[in-house]
C-alpha cells in the first residue's frame, strides 16, 4: 500500500483524509464523552444519511444536478440536526437527554422515506454507509482539510471555555462563559465533522471513532489534556490499521477501523487490570 499512495491518487486522498479524521474525531470524541453526549454521534450520522439519501433522490430526478457532490447536502442535514437537538435541549429542560432519540428517530424516518423514494440501495449509498477507500475524491479531502484547520482553531481558542462547560456547566455559566453560544458551537463542529468522516468510516461506524479511542485513553490515562492526546494516538491507529488491513484484505475501512479501534479498547481494559493486579499484590 505504501508504494501504491505514490502512484494512485485514490490512496493519497483516503490516507491523507484517514489522518485527519483519525484526529479530529477522537478530539471532539473526549468533549462528547465527557458532556454524556456520547450518543449525539449517533443521532446526527443517521440525519446525514437523510441527507445523503436526500442528495442521491435529487440527481435521480434531475439531470441538471448530476455530479452533486452528496457530502455537501449531508452536511447541510447534518448542521441542521444539530441545531434541533439544541433547541429540542431548550424545551425539554428537565429531559434534555431526550432531544437525541427524537432527533435520530426522525434521521432513520428520513432515511428510509428518501432512500425508499430513490429506489432502494444502491452502491454509492454502500459506500457510504460502510466507508470506501476508493470513493474518497480530492474534492472531498479539501473539504475535510478545511474543516480539520477550522476544528482544531477553534478547540485551541476555547479550551478554557469547553473544559469548564464539560465539567461544570453551572460554574462556568456563573464565571460569565456564554455557555449556549460555545455548546452551539461546538455541536456544529461535531456535526461536520461526523458528515465529513463518512467517506471512511461510513455514517453508520463513524460514532464509534468518536466514543472508542475515548474509552481506551480514559482506562489508561492520568488527566484529562494525557486523554486527548491518548484519544488521538488510538484513533489515528485505528484509522491507519483499518486503512491498510482493508487494503490488503479487500474489506470496507469502516468495519476494520472499528474493529482495531475495540481490539485497542481491550487492551487498554486488559493492562488497566494486570496493573491493578500487579499494585494489589506489590502491597
Amino acid at each position: 500500500m505504501i508504494q501504491g499512495i505514490f502512484h494512485y491518487e485514490f490512496l493519497q486522498n483516503a490516507f491523507l483524509t484517514g489522518i485527519m479524521i483519525g484526529v479530529l474525531a477522537p478530539l471532539l470524541g473526549v468533549f462528547i464523552v465527557v458532556r454524556r453526549l456520547s450518543l449525539i454521534a449517533d443521532a446526527l450520522s443517521h440525519v446525514t444519511l437523510a441527507g445523503i439519501a436526500a442528495s442521491l433522490l435529487v440527481e435521480n430526478k434531475f439531470a441538471f444536478l448530476a455530479g452533486l457532490n452528496p457530502l455537501y447536502m449531508g452536511m447541510v442535514f447534518s448542521v441542521g440536526g444539530s441545531l434541533f437537538i439544541e433547541k429540542l435541549r431548550g424545551v425539554y429542560k428537565h429531559y434534555q437527554e431526550l432531544a437525541i432519540p427524537i432527533i435520530m428517530s426522525g434521521g432513520i424516518g428520513l432515511s428510509v422515506i428518501f432512500i425508499s423514494l430513490a429506489n432502494g440501495f444502491n452502491t454509492d449509498l454502500f459506500s457510504y454507509l460502510f466507508g470506501s477507500v476508493s470513493a474518497v475524491s480530492r474534492t472531498d479531502l479539501w473539504v475535510i482539510l478545511i474543516i480539520s484547520i477550522l476544528v482544531i482553531l477553534l478547540i485551541i481558542l476555547l479550551y478554557k471555555e469547553l473544559f469548564l462547560l464539560s465539567f461544570d456547566e453551572e460554574h462556568a455559566k456563573a464565571s460569565g462563559i456564554p455557555a449556549k453560544s460555545i455548546h452551539f458551537i461546538f455541536i456544529v463542529m461535531v456535526a461536520l465533522v461526523i458528515a465529513a468522516s463518512m467517506r471512511i468510516v461510513g455514517i453508520l461506524l463513524v460514532s464509534s471513532l468518536m466514543t472508542l479511542p475515548v474509552a481506551a485513553s480514559i482506562r489508561v490515562a492520568k488527566g484529562f489534556k494525557q486523554t486527548i492526546y491518548l484519544s488521538v494516538i488510538f484513533g489515528e491507529l485505528s484509522v491507519l490499521g483499518g486503512l491498510f488491513t482493508a487494503y490488503y484484505l479487500d474489506l470496507a475501512p469502516g468495519g476494520t477501523i472499528v474493529m482495531i479501534a475495540v481490539l485497542i479498547l481491550l487492551i487498554a481494559i486488559l493492562y488497566k487490570k494486570s496493573a491493578r493486579a500487579l499494585g494489589g499484590g506489590a502491597k
